[in-house]
C-alpha cells in the first residue's frame, strides 16, 4: 500500500522535485492555500505524510492529527507544543539552513544601501554635485557583531570577511554589553528561544557606539522595539533595517510591519528576506530529503 502524501498548498515544486516526491507515494496536491485552519485540517486527514506551509500548521488544529509525519520548507518552529506532538505521535521535520544564502543577501543589501546611500543616489535628477559627491561610508574595515552563530550567522560572517569587515560573533553565554560596545554594525540573527527573548533590551541599545547601525532578521520578541526607536531618536543609532520577522510574510498590513514603518530611520520589508528562487529550491529539496530519511527509518532535521 502506497503512502499517502498531502501537499496542503502550492509549494512551487520544480519538475524534478515533483518526480521525486511522486516516487515516494500517492501525492495529493492542493493548489491554493486553505482559507481556514479547519480547511487545512480537513486536507491533512488520512495522510501519512504532510508537506505544508505555515498556515494551519501554526494553529491548534495541528494537535487534532495523530500518527503523521510533517515536513516543512522553513525553519521557524518556536510556537510548537512539543509535549502535545509527542502525545499524538506527530513527527515534524523542518529545513535548517534553507534560507541562509537569501537572508544573508538581504542583510548585505540593506547594509550597502545604508552605508553607500544607494537608495538616495539612484536615478536622481535633483541632486546637487555636492550632495552626489558626499563621501559615503564603506563596509571595509567596519566592525560587525553578529548576534547568533547559527546557519545565517555563520554565512553572514563569511560574506562580511570577503568585504574586509572585522567580524565578531555573539554566542550563547557571552556578555552582550561587552560584545556590542565597539560595533559599527549590530546584526541580529538570533533564534527566538528562552535564552534570547528580551535579550536586546534598553540597556543594550543605550550602550551602543554612537552612529552605529542595527539590522534584524528575527522575531520581535528578541529585542525591545521602543528602546530601538529611542536609540534612533537620540542619535545613538544612525539607522536600522528590519525584515519584520514576526509578521505574516508579504503582508504590508501586518501590525508589526506597520509599527516598524512608523519610524523614518528604520528600513522595513514585510518578512521577505528569505524569498528567492535559491531558497525555494533548497527548502523543497530538504523537505523531500526529510521524507526519504523518515521512510528509511533514519530521520533527519527532526523538531525535538
Amino acid at each position: 500500500m502506497k503512502l499517502k502524501i498531502v501537499v496542503t498548498k502550492d509549494l512551487k515544486f520544480y519538475p524534478d522535485q515533483i518526480k521525486r516526491l511522486e516516487s515516494l507515494g500517492q501525492v495529493i496536491y492542493h493548489k491554493k492555500e486553505a482559507k481556514t485552519a479547519d480547511e487545512w485540517l480537513e486536507r491533512c486527514k488520512e495522510a501519512n505524510i504532510i508537506c505544508t506551509g505555515l498556515f494551519g500548521f501554526n494553529s491548534d488544529k495541528l494537535y487534532q492529527l495523530r500518527n503523521v509525519f510533517i515536513t516543512l520548507p522553513f525553519v521557524g518552529i518556536e510556537f510548537l507544543d512539543k509535549k502535545k506532538l509527542k502525545e499524538k505521535n506527530i513527527v515534524v521535520a523542518n529545513s535548517p539552513g534553507c534560507n541562509k544564502e537569501s537572508v544573508t543577501e538581504w542583510i548585505i543589501g540593506m547594509l550597502l544601501m545604508n552605508f553607500r546611500r544607494l537608495n538616495l543616489l539612484t536615478r536622481r535628477k535633483d541632486l546637487s554635485r555636492e550632495e552626489a559627491l558626499q563621501t559615503d561610508r564603506s563596509l571595509f574595515n567596519k566592525k560587525i557583531i553578529i548576534l547568533g552563530n547559527g546557519h545565517i550567522g555563520k554565512q553572514l560572517g563569511k560574506i562580511c570577511k570577503v568585504f574586509g569587515m572585522q567580524v565578531n560573533i555573539f554566542k550563547r553565554g557571552d556578555n552582550i554589553l561587552e560584545k556590542v560596545k565597539d560595533a559599527d554594525i549590530i546584526a541580529n540573527c538570533l533564534s527566538a528561544n528562552e535564552s534570547s527573548i528580551n535579550l536586546l533590551d534598553k540597556k543594550m541599545f543605550m550602550s551602543l557606539k554612537k552612529g552605529s547601525f542595527f539590522i534584524s532578521v528575527t522575531k520581535p520578541q528578541v529585542y525591545d522595539l521602543a528602546a530601538l526607536k529611542e536609540a534612533l531618536d537620540k542619535g545613538i543609532l544612525s539607522g536600522a533595517a528590519d525584515d519584520a520577522g514576526g509578521a505574516n510574510i508579504g503582508d504590508t498590513k501586518d501590525p508589526q510591519y506597520k509599527e516598524l514603518l512608523k519610524h523614518p530611520k528604520i528600513i522595513v520589508t514585510p518578512h521577505i528576506a528569505w524569498n528567492s528562487e535559491a531558497e525555494l529550491r533548497k527548502s523543497n529539496d530538504i523537505m523531500i530529503d526529510n521524507i526519504v530519511a523518515w521512510i528509511k527509518h533514519k530521520p533527519i532535521n527532526l523538531v525535538r
